[in-house]
């Protein structure tokens, strides 16, 4: 195996692929990254439930495979001058030479390492890379941690004759994003679950731009192709929280504010929540105005945003970081929020245009001189 190819671009493709290596592993080829050169040069990392495989090009002298491991193999990259890197394999020991630097390392056999699932052509969608990033951006922040229930640790896409909706929920919020897709293969409407951690995978590989990015739905992996770089991750299986039922739409109390606004008092009055001192937002929707205050051990803190719209003196109670991470996600300026109660969630939705996004915050329990 001899090829030799741009260090940057070498260094970014280990990046890549890094992130799906298994930083522990009953398997050790598991926690090193495949480079197979045939045609072109070929990284993949894999741990039995995301993997990512990139192409790079490469002067490709000679053909083979082998596994070295991640992290020792990064490094070196990564400290080497900004050359062309030479990269040449006798058996399994691998000599690396840039410029005056060269390293000799032991490589492992590359028929120890898992091959990835093969995703069978199902159904699948075309989507803008930074669209795609975008809408796993703005709701990934809800996917659920608890085990428990592990169809929730992931979000779910869902597609049918009006675009591509985007899902996730962890019991104490909703996020949702939906956009118009304009290619599609298969079904008309599917449906289908991915692993939180596979989306922020996919999130860091979109990026921005107009590029397509696919994704293919097999029976039980979906893949996601973006540029040069493909990632596969199992689905997850189970029934979804029936999401339409659990949105409250006929709501009495509808007020407009500015995004930044709102997210600018929350933050405020949060500077004396923490960890240790946890306390939530009593707000208070008036005519026109929204009252911020929270009291913890060390203090207490109040704050006024302009708002439009009357909510009639309803008090509810709210976790900051919940609502606060609603607003940073929300693609919009000003945003309307609608109430009920104050024991009914509250709804985030776009001032204006299209409701291409909609985010729920359940409220919390207020006590008595909180």
């Amino acid at each position: 195996m001899k090829f030799s190819c741009e260090k940057a671009l070498l260094q970014s493709a280990i990046a890549v692929t890094a992130r799906a290596v298994s930083p522990k592993s009953s398997i050790p080829a598991l926690e090193g990254i495949l480079l197979e050169a045939r045609t072109d040069l070929r990284l993949t990392g894999y741990n039995l439930e995301t993997g990512i495989r990139t192409v790079v090009p490469a002067q490709i002298d000679q053909e083979g495979s082998l596994v070295l491991s991640a992290r020792l193999f990064g490094e070196i990259i990564r400290k080497l001058p900004d050359d062309i890197v030479s990269f040449q394999a006798d058996g399994y020991m691998v000599n690396i030479t840039c410029g005056m630097s060269q390293f000799n390392i032991l490589a492992t056999d590359p028929e120890d390492f898992p091959e990835l699932p093969t995703v069978e052509d199902k159904n699948g969608f075309t989507i803008p890379r930074g669209k795609l990033g975008s809408m796993i951006r703005q709701t990934i922040f809800a996917v659920s941690d608890n085990e428990s229930r592990p169809i929730h640790t992931g979000s779910l896409f869902e597609i049918d004759d009006t675009g591509l909706t985007v899902v996730s929920v962890d019991g104490y919020r909703l996020a949702l994003r939906h956009e118009p897709i304009t290619e599609r293969d298969g079904a008309l409407s599917f449906s289908f679950v991915v692993p939180g951690s596979a989306l922020s995978e996919v999130e860091k590989i979109c990026g921005d731009g107009e590029e397509e990015a696919t994704v293919t739905q097999g029976e039980r992996h979906v893949m996601f192709r973006v540029g040069d770089t493909m990632l596969v991750s199992r689905r997850l299986e189970g029934e979804f929280l029936a999401y339409r039922q659990a949105i409250p739409r006929n709501n009495g109390i509808k007020v407009e504010g500015d995004t930044r606004a709102l997210l600018t008092s929350i933050d405020r009055v949060s500077l004396i929540i923490s960890d240790k001192l946890k306390s939530p937002l009593r707000c208070v929707f008036d005519d026109n105005v929204l009252k911020i205050t929270t009291k913890t051990g060390i203090g207490d803190a109040s704050d006024q945003c302009p708002i439009s719209g009357d909510g009639g003196g309803l008090e509810i109670g709210f976790n900051n970081r919940y609502l606060m991470d609603a607003l940073k996600a929300a693609p919009a300026d000003r945003v309307r929020l609608e109430l009920s109660s104050g024991v009914a969630p509250c709804v985030i939705l776009p001032a204006e245009g299209e409701e291409n996004f909609l985010y729920m915050v359940l409220p919390v329990r207020l006590k008595a001189g909180e």
